[in-house]
């Protein structure tokens, strides 16, 4: 599979809360947070449910792959979203393994698993 999925029973906001907690203690920062329903609203667009899409960065990481390879850079942020979906919550995130897959560039496929590694582990502890 491409994406690595969990449920929880946490509620919606403390979720986002947390999960930032849990990236902050990885050492990856919160680069942006979008809030899709508000900003579709702001467009003319009404979007029933709940989807927040951060984009995270560890800026040591990143450094370390962009002068690997510049093109890694395509999956650049790292993208974790929390939404609502028939009724249950969940933390998701495309695993990076797998979109640098997509560069063939070997050199690079320990570096996405020690990223996938620490994002999944934040959304572990995240979803508990």
């Amino acid at each position: 599979m491409f994406d690595y999925t969990v449920v929880t029973d946490k509620e919606f906001d403390q979720i986002v809360l947390d999960l930032k907690s849990a990236l902050s203690e990885r050492k990856f920062g919160v680069l942006w947070e979008l809030d899709l329903p508000a900003k579709l609203k702001e467009k003319g667009v009404d979007y029933v449910g709940k989807i927040r899409i951060l984009e995270v960065c560890n800026p040591q990481r990143a450094k370390g792959v962009l002068e690997t390879n510049i093109r890694a850079g395509y999956f650049l942020p790292c993208k974790i979203v929390v939404y609502e979906e028939n009724g249950k919550t969940k933390i998701g995130m495309p695993k990076p393994t797998k979109l640098i897959e997509l560069l063939g560039d070997v050199r690079l496929k320990q570096e996405a698993a020690e990223v996938e590694a620490d994002l999944m582990a934040a959304i572990d502890v995240t979803a508990t």
